[in-house]
């Protein structure tokens, strides 16, 4: 029986956390960071849970 293997893809957007919920980052951080207030860019580099109804989506990507 050959292994299952989780999408590397999302492996490398998305951890787990201690009470096993999904976490990932926030979007909008990458680019046009002058014009973004330094509060908006502080915010996004903060973690973000995902949402419930994404949670079982991601949860199978991952294979957990």
């Amino acid at each position: 029986m050959p292994k299952k293997k989780s999408k590397s893809a999302a492996r490398k957007r998305f951890k787990l956390t201690g009470r096993g919920r999904v976490k990932r980052m926030r979007a909008y951080k990458s680019h046009i960071l002058t014009k973004k207030h330094p509060k908006r860019k502080r915010r996004l580099r903060q973690g973000a849970l995902v949402a419930p109804a994404d949670e079982r989506r991601i949860r199978r990507l991952l294979e957990v």
